[in-house]
């Protein structure tokens, strides 16, 4: 397997401001680096304090990219409902260029009612608009041209600058949660998996959507010898022992619980055909209590020893070709999120193989 950092601001200035919050998180994004971790990711998500902090993954991946060496960057959700194809296609490529080559654009079709309302875009017809400005980016990646007319975009023989590094373009990875097209459809397309966040008492049937995804690649793509490819992103907490661990997570998965919660719950009263359940998880979530109903449902934390089971419970329940830690869940300091990160690269990792 491979390893990242998954970054999701779920703080606001009464928790730390967002330059601190960005100072800690790009040092974070050296130290993975210097560890030999693969992958920093960051979201993008608006208004509130979940995610709302990073509006522009690219911009500050492109600040990692000046920082380290070879760790990819990846973007864990272009809100593609929320931008043209030529932007992110342009903004894309130029990250990959100035890189070196080292971007991975993940996709997110974004599922809180409250952005759609402030970008005025339709959420029964996001999913459409999704899929179309994805296939209108790898087009403008790849071609000559380029010609769309739909119903969100129309232009003709577009050529998009720069030209990214790699080719035939950045890898692309597109988040699913809990919709069986999305995973059928992203296997189809050859693109690569994203689960941004699970809940682990629940994996048993998160396979079930990932097998969904991987019988999808392997129909169409299997003849061509490339592989699904499938990332998890799970909070994760290390400290020298179990009790030490857990006394200093949970008032963080509390703090980052609270503001996931406070986003969600704009689904109350709200009801599209194209997220179908969405208003019944919120009000599942609304019930969720983190001290009764565990915190090992929603993250790994412990000591080194545990943790290592742990991830060991996951690999063989889900199979995930990449686990990416999310570090600064609830706004911890950098003194907390780097002792996560060096007691796994020197404890953890080696024994994972």
């Amino acid at each position: 397997m491979e390893y990242g950092v998954s970054l999701l601001p779920d703080c606001d200035p009464e928790t730390t401001t967002a330059s601190q919050y960005f100072q800690d998180v790009l040092q974070v994004s050296v130290l993975a680096d210097q560890l030999g971790l693969n992958y920093v990711k960051m979201t993008e998500h608006y208004l509130r304090s979940y995610g709302g902090y990073s509006p522009s993954p690219l911009a500050f991946l492109s600040a990692v990219a000046a920082r380290t060496q070879s760790i990819r960057l990846m973007t864990g959700g272009i809100q593609a409902s929320f931008h043209h194809p030529i932007q992110i296609a342009a903004h894309a490529a130029q990250v990959d260029v100035m890189s070196g080559g080292r971007l991975d654009v993940g996709f997110a079709r974004a599922f809180l009612p409250y952005e759609f309302e402030a970008f005025g875009v339709d959420m029964d017809t996001s999913r459409e608009r999704f899929l179309a400005t994805i296939e209108a980016v790898v087009r403008l990646w790849n071609e000559k041209d380029v010609t769309e007319d739909t119903p969100f975009f129309k232009y003709e023989k577009a050529n998009s600058l720069p030209a990214p590094v790699q080719q035939p373009g950045p890898p692309v990875w597109v988040a699913a949660l809990a919709t069986p097209a999305s995973f059928d459809w992203t296997g189809r397309k050859g693109f690569n998996l994203l689960i941004s966040s699970t809940q682990l008492n629940e994996m048993g049937r998160k396979r079930e959507y990932v097998e969904l995804y991987r019988n999808a690649f392997m129909e169409e793509h299997g003849d061509s010898g490339r592989k699904p490819k499938f990332a998890v992103s799970i909070p994760l907490l290390i400290a020298d022992t179990d009790e030490e661990a857990r006394d200093l997570a949970v008032p963080f998965m509390l703090k980052s619980f609270n503001a996931f919660k406070e986003a969600i719950l704009s689904w109350h009263n709200v009801e599209s055909p194209a997220y179908e359940g969405y208003t019944a998880m919120a009000r599942q979530m609304a019930s969720f209590d983190l001290e009764t109903d565990g915190l090992e449902a929603k993250a790994v934390v412990g000591s080194p020893d545990t943790v290592l089971g742990r991830i060991e419970e996951v690999r063989d329940v889900l199979g995930p070709d990449v686990i990416l830690w999310n570090l600064d869940f609830g706004g911890q300091s950098l003194e907390t999120m780097s002792r996560t990160l060096n007691l796994f690269a020197d404890k953890v990792m080696p024994a994972l193989g």
